[in-house]
Formats: structure tokens, sequence, C-alpha cells
């Protein structure tokens, strides 16, 4: 008994192997895509470590703050923070709220300390 493996079976896998295909290649594109941003806001919560004297933790929290009160986007503030770490510059919102948030993570940071 022949069976004809070129029939609607073989063009139904076929199908589903390149419409699989097709989801591994989204998903691959947006794993790149995770990854670049995690990177980014990486090196943001270095610049925060660096110039407000907290711990990573503490950074990407202001980092979050920040981007929760200026509604930017995470992954854009953190590359805005970036640009400020290069260049000294910032827009006067994101600068505002970054300022607030490091003289209050101080303010915090002092209180705690025994006198």
């Amino acid at each position: 008994m022949n069976r004809d493996i070129s029939g609607p079976y073989s063009l139904a896998r076929e199908l589903s192997e390149s419409e699989r295909s097709l989801e591994l290649e989204i998903e691959v594109g947006q794993l790149k895509h995770a990854l670049a941003s995690h990177e980014v806001v990486d090196q943001a919560i270095g610049v925060i470590v660096a110039t407000g004297h907290m711990s990573p933790g503490e950074a990407f929290d202001v980092l979050r703050e920040v981007s929760m009160h200026t509604n930017i986007k995470l992954r854009h503030v953190a590359e805005l923070v970036i640009e400020w770490g290069r260049t000294g510059k910032l827009c006067a919102d994101v600068r505002h709220e970054l300022d607030r948030r490091l003289a209050q993570r101080r303010a915090q940071g002092t209180a705690s300390q025994p006198a």
C-alpha cells in the first residue's frame, strides 16, 4: 500500500512548519529587543548609582519612579539618563523629577543614620 504524502496533509504540515518558523522569528526579535532594553536600563542604573551614591536597587527604584511620574516609558527615561551622563544635558521635566527623587532618597538616608 503506497501512501501519497504530497496530498493535503503534507501541505498542512508545511504551513504549520512555516507558521512555527515565523512565530520563532518573531519571538527571537522580541527577545533581542528585551535584551537591548535591559542593557539600556542597566547603564542608566549605573549613571544613577554613580551620581546618587546609592545601591543599584535604589537606583532602579528612582528610574522607575521618574518614569511613572513623567509618564515616559522606562526605556526612554533610561536613554535620556545615559545621554545626561555623557553630555550633562537632560530635558527639564525629567531633570526636575530625577532631582526630586534623588533628594528624597538622600533625605531618607540621612534620617535613618545615627547622629
